[in-house]
């Protein structure tokens, strides 16, 4: 076990408007603990396993919040500093920063070609992390946008991310990973279709994802890609809750 370093994911928010209902799916698919909120915003769920908060469910705060989506958050040191950085490198500010009582300082950003990623700045220190990913935790976290390289540009500072490797998938172009010290956090691909908006999908780590497939589609999930193999021997799937928002599933290899 070893401190979580700034740069971490450490944060999913899935903004949707019928938390219950969307705790009640993940809560069977990737075994999380639901939790009320116990603070001011009423309409938010926690989640958590054997302990550990993992993310939240909300209502959405904004117009352009309508569609359920996932945000991903990032462990900062100093959230009005990240943000003053983030603008000089290109980025904007969708919301924040907001102080939390005990909990922390947050913001939600919009990298310079429109994939929207959170920082957070806890009150107190992070918990240690494990070496690898257990099954019902964040495992990858994917940016699909259309310049990987100007996207890394903003982020390689910001929050202190390196090149980890490049993986070469022919006609689908480059696929490239980072992550810190050693350790991959995800990857980033140019896959935007005419119509999309960049952004940023994140995988839970499950045992066997054709098995966890079933079980998304019984509760009413869609699946929008997979189960496949990829390079190396892990599963995967990417797939749509029962509200609209989209996640994957991940399984190491054997």
């Amino acid at each position: 076990m070893q401190p979580i370093p700034t740069g971490s994911f450490v944060w999913h928010d899935l903004v949707t408007p019928r938390t219950q209902d969307a705790a009640a799916f993940y809560s069977e698919l990737a075994h999380w603990d639901v939790r009320p909120w116990e603070h001011d915003e009423a309409d938010y769920t926690l989640f958590a396993l054997d302990d550990e908060l993992l993310g939240g469910a909300g209502s959405p705060r904004a117009a352009h919040d309508a569609a359920p989506h996932w945000v991903p958050y990032v462990y900062v040191y100093d959230v009005d500093a990240c943000l003053r950085q983030a603008a000089k490198l290109g980025g904007r500010t969708r919301r924040g920063p907001v102080e939390v009582p005990n909990v922390g300082c947050w913001a939600l950003i919009a990298d310079p070609l429109g994939a929207e990623i959170g920082m957070f700045e806890p009150s107190a220190l992070p918990p240690h992390q494990s070496a690898a990913p257990r099954a019902g935790e964040f495992s990858w976290h994917e940016l699909n946008t259309v310049d990987y390289a100007v996207a890394f540009e903003f982020y390689k500072p910001l929050f202190q991310w390196e090149r980890i490797a490049e993986h070469d998938m022919g006609a689908m172009g480059t696929y490239f990973m980072f992550g810190q010290r050693g350790r991959t956090y995800g990857g980033m691909f140019n896959g935007i279709r005419a119509g999309e908006t960049p952004s940023w999908l994140s995988y839970v780590r499950v045992d066997d994802v054709r098995a966890a497939v079933q079980v998304a589609e019984r509760l009413g999930g869609k699946i929008k890609r997979g189960p496949m193999e990829v390079p190396g021997g892990d599963w995967v799937a990417q797939v749509e809750d029962p509200l609209g928002a989209s996640f994957a599933l991940h399984a190491p290899r054997a």
